[in-house]
């Protein structure tokens, strides 16, 4: 904060400076302070830009180094500051609701960035888990309890892009038999337009890191599940037969991926 606003740091670990010592040279400036409830933010700092520009090549030379996750994951805000990578987006609506819903969607939509900027990103659909069937086509497993396995994540993998094609409307089936016949790996079937696209040109991605821990979570749970004598839920309630008829709710929407259930 003292480098990017350009004023003087004093302290315990600042030189000796005092804070009876200080005068109004060692204030620091910015165009715009937001101070609420939660955050203070400090916007366009008018600091030196060859300390900030050092101060930055040092952080980064820290996240080089760096074999923390959460460490990097701190060093990159911290460099992001620095560095002009910090907006502020004003979201708006005719209530309250509303605008909860669409800071969630922005909400989403960030982690998505980030996600796909730290581990890139593959065809959206269902597209990506069902091309990684390929993998295990030649796959021999040790025995006949492994194969078991290795056929339940099989149809694991086919999950996503069912469920988004059954919310169309549609027969999985066919629409996977076309999409796995195709050369093109991201080859794949837009359900909101209804037709055969290439995922990447019609911008129908997901972040690689959410379909790799998507599947490695589902993974892990079903092995903890193969590994319990029991499982604890709650019992299903029946409705009521010949209860008041409820009005025909909002189709949901086809997008995101489908439960993937081993």
């Amino acid at each position: 904060m003292g480098i990017a606003t350009g004023a003087t740091i004093f302290g315990d670990d600042s030189n000796l400076i005092k804070i009876e010592d200080i005068t109004a040279n060692d204030l620091g400036e910015v165009d715009e302070v937001t101070i609420t409830k939660d955050d203070t933010l400090l916007l366009r700092g008018r600091g030196d830009q060859t300390e900030i520009e050092k101060r930055i090549e040092h952080i980064t030379d820290e996240i080089e180094q760096s074999t923390s996750d959460y460490e990097k994951e701190k060093l990159n805000e911290r460099l992001a500051k620095l560095s002009k990578g910090v907006a502020v987006l004003k979201i708006g609506g005719g209530s309250e609701v509303e605008v909860g819903e669409k800071k969630d969607r922005v909400t989403d939509a960030l982690c998505a960035t980030r996600a796909a900027v730290e581990e890139g990103i593959v065809p959206g659909g269902g597209v990506a888990l069902l091309r990684s069937l390929t993998a295990l086509k030649n796959y021999k497993a040790a025995n006949e309890d492994q194969q078991i396995g290795v056929n339940i994540v099989k149809k694991a993998l086919t999950q996503p892009i069912a469920t988004i094609v059954k919310n169309a409307g549609l027969e999985p089936s066919s629409i996977i038999d076309e999409v796995t016949g195709n050369s093109n790996t991201s080859y794949g079937y837009d359900a909101l337009n209804g037709k055969f696209v290439d995922m990447f040109e019609a911008g129908i991605i997901d972040p690689t890191k959410v379909v790799r821990t998507a599947l490695q979570d589902a993974s892990g749970v079903a092995s903890l599940l193969a590994t319990t004598e029991c499982v604890v839920t709650e019992i299903p309630k029946e409705e009521a037969v010949g209860g008041p008829a409820g009005g025909m709710g909002g189709m949901g929407g086809m997008g995101g991926m489908g439960g993937m259930g081993f």
